[in-house]
């Protein structure tokens, strides 16, 4: 049962925003500023809306210790904020936990000593470790302590609040799932269509995001439902985003498949554009995190940029045995004098 009073928030940029919003989901290790920044940078003026923190945690942002790195997940850079100005893309911290006291506690701390436009509430991932200790996709199975945290959250913030979630555990329980969720009034709603079962194994299920959109539509017609899953094209998200009846697309896994996703129009990019993004994230993450994050989280990256020109396949795996920052400069650098037969 609700027991805390609703809060509504007089400024909530999700009611101001064009429609489809189009969202980069936030992903452990993956959207931190660095990466943020350069998806901004390539991206087309009005196809890239919101923009996510990496997944932080609310117990480690209250622990006297642990807080200083964990910290290093809500860090948006200078440069980040520019581009993001100029170019009207809102930046979203995401929190997770299973506590609402801490929440409270932890969200009002990011709205004083951070510069966020809005909180998100992760209720979606699913790694059976964080599940297990109850926490994000765990709350679809606690509806009343689900709510609980929602509204400690909008207490203790005026930034809009939304909700990440998945339609159910085991089983889709969309229906009922969506239902309370909506009785805490969200700014908002991203629905996965995979169950926690899932992790990210087989299709998602878009029909189940659908019947989301028909309970939204009879209870709170006014808040905003984002699709997502298996979404890998910016005109499959114009498309879905009709089919489905969504107010938006978030998108995941699909930016690893074409960085430039967020332009209108799909276009083959030379050797010499992947080469310019690979050195771009390498020199902002090495500004940002050199010294203070492990090198190679980029290696992650880099397949992303090295593929389909002639010698990507030999630059990657020469990129893969690099150890430093400047390992990575000379090896494109030797890549754009030379051609290779591979192109994969």
């Amino acid at each position: 049962m609700i027991s805390r009073k609703l809060k509504y928030n007089m400024s909530n940029f999700w009611q101001e925003i064009e429609r489809p919003i189009m969202a980069l989901a936030p992903m452990e290790d993956v959207t931190d500023t660095s990466f943020r920044e350069l998806v901004a940078r390539i991206s087309q003026p009005g196809c890239l809306h919101l923009l996510f923190t990496e997944f932080t945690s609310v117990d480690g942002m209250n622990h006297p210790v642990g807080k200083k790195r964990v910290a290093e997940r809500l860090i948006a850079s200078e440069s980040e904020r520019q581009i993001l100005k100029e170019k009207g893309i809102k930046l979203v911290a995401q929190i997770w936990g299973n506590k609402p006291e801490i929440y409270h506690k932890v969200t009002r701390e990011i709205t004083e000593e951070y510069d966020f436009d809005g909180i998100d509430i992760n209720m979606g991932c699913p790694v059976k470790n964080v599940v297990k200790n109850g926490c994000c996709s765990a709350l679809i199975d606690q509806p009343s302590l689900a709510q609980e945290i929602v509204l400690a959250t909008k207490e203790a913030t005026d930034l809009p609040v939304s909700v990440k979630t998945r339609t159910g555990i085991r089983q889709h329980e969309t229906e009922r799932w969506i239902t309370q969720l909506l009785e805490t009034k969200p700014a908002a709603i991203t629905l996965h269509g995979r169950i926690q079962k899932q992790q990210s194994d087989g299709e998602a299920n878009w029909d189940e995001i659908a019947k989301a959109v028909q309970v939204r539509n009879k209870l709170q017609p006014e808040i905003p439902i984002l699709g997502n899953g298996d979404i890998l094209s910016y005109a499959q998200s114009l498309d879905y985003s009709q089919r489905y009846g969504v107010d938006g697309i978030m998108i995941g896994r699909g930016i690893f498949h074409d960085p430039w996703f967020f332009n209108s129009e799909e276009k083959q990019r030379s050797k010499e554009d992947k080469l310019e993004q690979l050195v771009l994230h390498t020199q902002l993450f090495e500004r940002n995190w050199g010294g203070v994050k492990n090198f190679n989280i980029l290696k992650r990256f880099y397949k992303i940029y090295a593929n389909g020109f002639q010698g990507a396949a030999h630059l990657r795996a020469k990129l893969m045995g690099a150890t430093t920052y400047e390992d990575v400069y000379q090896l494109v650098d030797a890549q754009k004098l030379t051609v290779g037969n591979e192109t994969n």
